[in-house]
């Protein structure tokens, strides 16, 4: 029987912030924390659009995937800045995902989530929209995230602070 994975690293792009979420491995595995990465770049998943897709219409991946970060207890997004804001893969996935079930909130809900970002800038804008919507779906986002650039390459320090924050939380329960 495998062992349940603790930690997933979501990358939101084949370059920088794959590089980082593979630092986030290293560090995670040097931790003792069973944990892998989960690279969208990889995915072949259809742009969502609602005159197009219904609930029923949920491709096989993404019901796949939700069931793995369903049990999957704290979860790392690395994810650049894009154009000031979210880069379009994540805003895809995070879409599907929401859609997927008859409560778009369902998985995010009380999910312990960490922010980090290589960006050609400093990703701020990057930081704050995605902690907008992460807490809009009711996630725990923990309050220390990282953001690097070339000027400012990722801390090991700030990665192990933030593993550690992240492991220390406890995915919320909500009793209906």
């Amino acid at each position: 029987m495998a062992s349940k994975t603790n930690l997933i690293i979501i990358s939101s792009s084949n370059g920088k912030n794959l590089e980082l979420s593979k630092k986030f491995l290293e560090k995670s595995k040097e931790l003792k924390i069973s944990s892998e990465i989960l690279d969208l770049t990889e995915l072949n998943i259809p742009l969502y659009n609602p005159r197009i897709h219904s609930k029923n219409e949920i491709p096989s991946e993404i019901i796949s995937l939700k069931n793995k970060l369903f049990e999957t207890e704290k979860w790392i997004i690395c994810a650049p800045e894009y154009n000031g804001s979210i880069p379009p893969i994540l805003s895809n996935f995070i879409a599907w995902l929401s859609i997927s079930g008859d409560d778009f909130r369902n998985l995010f809900n009380g999910q312990p989530i960490a922010i980090a970002t290589f960006s050609g800038g400093p990703g701020i804008e990057l930081i704050t929209s995605l902690r907008i919507q992460l807490a809009h779906l009711g996630s725990q986002v923990v309050g220390r995230h990282l953001s690097s650039n070339y000027g400012k390459p990722a801390d090991e320090n700030t990665i192990e602070d933030i593993i550690k924050r992240l492991m220390q939380m406890n995915r919320l329960t909500l009793d209906k």
